[in-house]
């Protein structure tokens, strides 16, 4: 099975959802992604805040307890043999007419989707280039994880596969913002350093565990492209792929999986996991 939807489990070809909604019409939709450890979602609460503060600042209504999501993850993964996977909690606002009427949405669609988790080994290094195409600025003071994608999808066009590489977006100030599918932090002497909000970047749920929980103190501010440039060590962030060390940015090398602050983190990301009992021991 492919997608959980109103408390029943679909395959691909089976799931559908009306033209009218305004998730498709306008736009109008959130989702998180995540992946499961033994089952379980890691930081699940971080990511169930983070989509309740979006779906308040837009007006809709999240019809479903998380318990009931929770259950749902659960349901999913049986269907799939308890394997862990790559999940997407959608909120789309719901089926309306044509026309910006509603002051509210109190009846979105609400689909879980499950794709198999195609994994790699932790410390597989990524390079990076800089995009031609610019950061784009949010709708309401802070960027919300939501449908209107078209600025990351023409960045990705700039990319050959995000596979092995990530593109690094700039502000039309011509501050590094983030990446395509990735926050983006950077070593230097042993201090650590990522762009401010006020870039208009979203606020990753593990770029928020890097800089609230993990051991180094995290330096956040506007920075130009040189002054990264500069680092010792770049590394991306995301909840899918976990913490990620950029080898190169075009010409310019960096340590790689080969750096202290990298390895530091990737050791007190693991254990942080293990303590949450998401994972017993690591496959990958």
């Amino acid at each position: 099975m492919d997608a959980w939807k109103d408390g029943k489990l679909y395959r691909a070809d089976e799931l559908t959802i009306s033209p009218y909604d305004h998730g498709f019409l306008y736009g109008l939709g959130f989702f998180e992604t995540f992946r499961t450890y033994n089952g379980k979602v890691f930081l699940w609460e971080e990511h169930w805040s983070r989509l309740t503060r979006a779906m308040v600042d837009f007006r809709i209504t999240m019809p479903y307890e998380k318990e009931t999501l929770i259950q749902a993850i659960e349901a999913l993964s049986l269907a799939n043999n308890n394997e862990d996977g790559y999940f997407r909690l959608n909120i789309s606002a719901g089926v309306q007419d044509i026309g910006l009427q509603p002051s509210n949405y109190e009846k979105p669609t609400v689909i879980l989707f499950r794709k198999a988790l195609h994994a790699v080994p932790r410390g597989t290094e990524k390079s990076a280039v800089w995009l031609e195409t610019l950061r784009n600025s949010p709708e309401s003071p802070i960027r919300h994880k939501s449908h209107h994608y078209a600025n990351n999808v023409k960045a990705r066009f700039e990319v050959p596969s995000l596979a092995s590489l990530e593109g690094f977006f700039l502000t039309s100030d011509g501050f590094v913002a983030e990446g395509i599918t990735s926050n983006i932090f950077w070593a230097k002497g042993g201090k650590v350093y990522t762009p401010s909000l006020d870039t208009g970047i979203l606020a990753g749920i593990t770029r928020d565990w890097l800089i609230k929980d993990s051991p180094f103190v995290v330096e956040e501010g506007l920075f130009t492209k040189d002054v990264l440039e500069k680092a010792d060590e770049v590394f991306i962030t995301n909840s899918i792929q976990e913490i990620v060390p950029i080898k190169k940015i075009e010409e310019k090398y960096f340590l790689g999986n080969r750096g202290p602050v990298y390895a530091t983190l990737h050791e007190a990301y693991v254990k942080c996991i293990q303590k949450e009992g998401t994972e017993d021991e690591f496959k990958i």
